[in-house]
């Protein structure tokens, strides 16, 4: 197969590309710091209008300082797609990983690699080598890149809820799973606070008049952290538990706790409140004590459709053009900005930023060489949609 001289060009980008990787992941970005924040900011926004025609704007959002980047490009073609990332990363100023290392010729450590600087690169280097294939006219597309994703993106969401339902499918650039499979499908998350409300007395009353709001939340505990267990597909994590006084002569009269709940399907929502409640109610019907269930799913699953197999398909089938290893599209549970995409009514295909591992982690990493094997992916199958010759499903 004949590539565009573009595409075919990019593995020779490395040098340059893996420099300005460098020069991101170098630059502190943690979601809590706005400084840095506002720096890798400027830095995606002169990479970004290097892209022709493109309207690069500054989107403020609600209850952050930070700014999400919005990339225009032929916002009138009949054809327009969505591709999202990150800019924010899990590292805060002041965690002691904040530089990048390499432990091989083919595999950076450093902060942001995969999660998802790396991305990141590979979704600007695959749409600088699409532009310049001979059908790039006849397709447009929005870049929103994110500066909240890792605490939820709360602020962005609605951006993304406005955009979506414009799109013809998204694509976004999360890192492949370490064996190089795409992601098909991710689970909902929600954050919930467990309270216990008790009566407080003298641990020693002869009257027994105290009622214990930790053995409480211990007693639901145990229970929810058990629910997984009759609920296939569902995931809950306890943690951040806290409760009583100074004193242990004093039966404690308040405690708490955090859960994590991730779910397969929007379906089971409903269902996993609803036990909630029902762990709850028999501690609730007891004299002098009351349990109390607050938060919320804050992304729902990103369930897989018939247009993302659809393009899927697409993806391997450019991956063999390519002769790229072969790769599957698999389930996880972690959250990404593709759960928000979908639940705006926008089938994407997600993970298609470069292979990488230990996110989240002082020994995360990234093949640098992935990502230019990624990019020349995603510009191939661009341009093959482009060229007409891989039709997008109807959302």
């Amino acid at each position: 197969m004949s590539l565009p001289p573009s595409i075919a060009h990019l593995p020779a980008r490395r040098p340059e590309l893996t420099a300005l990787l460098l020069r991101w992941c170098n630059q502190n970005s943690g979601s809590d710091h706005p400084a840095g924040l506002a720096v890798m900011l400027a830095l995606l926004e002169t990479a970004f209008r290097r892209l022709p025609g493109a309207a690069v704007e500054r989107v403020p959002l609600a209850g952050t300082a930070a700014q999400l980047l919005r990339i225009r490009v032929r916002p009138d073609a009949k054809i327009r797609l969505l591709l999202s990332g990150h800019y924010d990363t899990v590292y805060g100023a002041g965690d002691p990983f904040q530089t990048c290392d390499f432990l091989s010729d083919d595999k950076l450590r450093g902060p942001g690699t995969a999660d998802m600087k790396g991305g990141l690169l590979t979704l600007l280097a695959a749409l600088e080598a699409f532009e310049q294939t001979p059908h790039a006219s006849r397709l447009g597309y929005e870049v929103l890149l994110n500066p909240d994703e890792e605490t939820g993106s709360f602020g962005a969401a609605p951006v993304f809820a406005e955009i979506a339902p414009t799109c013809t499918f998204g694509l976004v650039f999360e890192p492949a799973r370490p064996n190089g499979d795409l992601v098909q499908s991710r689970k909902g998350t929600g954050n919930f606070t467990a309270v216990s409300h008790g009566r407080a007395a003298h641990a020693a009353s002869p009257t027994r008049a105290g009622r214990n709001a930790i053995a409480a939340l211990a007693e639901f505990l145990a229970d929810a952290h058990r629910l997984p267990d009759t609920m296939p597909g569902v995931l809950l994590n306890i943690g951040n538990i806290s409760g009583g006084g100074p004193a242990t002569n004093v039966v404690p009269d308040q405690a708490r706790a955090q859960l994590d709940i991730r779910i397969t399907r929007l379906s089971e929502r409903a269902a996993v409140l609803a036990r909630l409640q029902d762990l709850a109610a028999p501690i609730n019907a007891r004299d002098g004590h009351r349990l109390e269930i607050t938060g919320g799913f804050n992304r729902p699953p990103m369930e897989s459709s018939p247009a993302a197999a659809a393009v899927f398909a697409a993806w391997q089938d450019a991956g063999r053009a390519l002769a790229l290893p072969p790769f599957n599209w698999v389930h996880t549970g972690g959250a990404s900005d593709g759960n928000t995409l979908f639940a705006a009514g926008l089938p994407c295909l997600d993970g298609l930023g470069p292979i990488g591992d230990r996110l989240h982690s002082p020994e995360e990493w990234v093949q640098p060489s992935s990502i230019m094997e990624r990019a020349q992916l995603a510009a191939l199958v661009l341009h093959r949609i482009a060229a007409g010759e891989v039709t997008l499903p109807a959302p």
